[in-house]
């Protein structure tokens, strides 16, 4: 329990964030799956991932560095790498 108007106001807030990253989060899992799952990986599918990964990272929802891990095995898979 909060001991003060602002630490609630902060406990509101910080679960409404919550809720709204981790639908994000599973929009990018969902859409992961879609493009690595594939028997021949569709461009366009793993261009709107490569987006989905920038926004949520400039977002901070991801931290930049797995966003860009992410990114360069999905272009490597693209690429007909491993």
């Amino acid at each position: 329990m909060a001991n003060t108007k602002s630490a609630a106001k902060r406990s509101r807030q910080s679960l409404a964030r919550a809720g709204q990253n981790r639908g994000v989060r599973s929009r990018l899992r969902s859409l992961q799956k879609k493009s690595r799952g594939a028997a021949k990986p569709d461009a366009e599918q793993i261009r709107r991932l490569i987006s989905a990964l920038d926004k949520a990272a400039k977002r901070g929802i991801i931290h930049r560095n797995a966003a860009d891990r992410r990114k360069s095995r999905l272009n490597a898979l693209l690429c007909g790498k491993k």
